[in-house]
């Protein structure tokens, strides 16, 4: 009888764990979204961003960031630096036209959330730490890149006069699927 209560209580929970992974929480990348990178040069935007976002803060182990970010998208409001930014001095995007972020684990903060994942840029994976908050249906963000730790771009030359630091500020509405 013991044996029979023990084997019922262990399909519950997995049933129970079942169905909640079966309702995490889709979501569909609104219009409005932002995509900001700032230095004192250069400073601009990203205006092409797409991808699947599954979040339940009451679930994090079942989320799940996979977006990406058309690289020939970048926009300094200068037409002569877009064009410099998308060729083969900097992001290459003919030959790297995705800048690409898969999450691999959330976790609560004092202040929101963290999602640990990789950023894949210019060809380069690397694992990553992205602080947010989620508030009214919107993901807001800032984190820091090295552009040289993705080899984007010289570290000297005339080219080389680019900030190696790049503040990267995301604000991303979405709506539930």
């Amino acid at each position: 009888m013991k044996n029979l209560k023990l084997i019922a209580a262990a399909l519950v929970i997995f049933v129970a764990s079942a169905f909640t992974a079966a309702n995490s929480i889709s979501w569909k990348i609104a219009d409005g979204y932002s995509i900001k990178f700032e230095s004192k040069d250069p400073s601009g935007a990203f205006t092409k961003f797409k991808g699947d976002i599954v979040f339940d803060e009451q679930n994090l182990s079942a989320s799940k960031f996979d977006v990406a970010v058309d690289a020939a998208s970048i926009n300094t409001g200068n037409g002569m630096k877009n064009k410099k930014a998308k060729g083969d001095k900097f992001f290459e995007v003919d030959k790297y036209p995705e800048i690409k972020f898969v999450s691999n684990t959330f976790s609560k903060t004092a202040t929101g959330y963290e999602v640990k994942g990789t950023l894949d840029m210019h060809g380069v994976k690397k694992e990553i730490t992205i602080p947010f908050t989620f508030s009214k249906n919107t993901f807001t963000g800032s984190f820091t890149v090295n552009r040289l730790d993705y080899n984007v771009g010289p570290e000297g030359g005339l080219a080389g006069h680019a900030a190696k630091e790049l503040t990267i500020d995301i604000s991303v509405p979405v709506t539930r699927q």
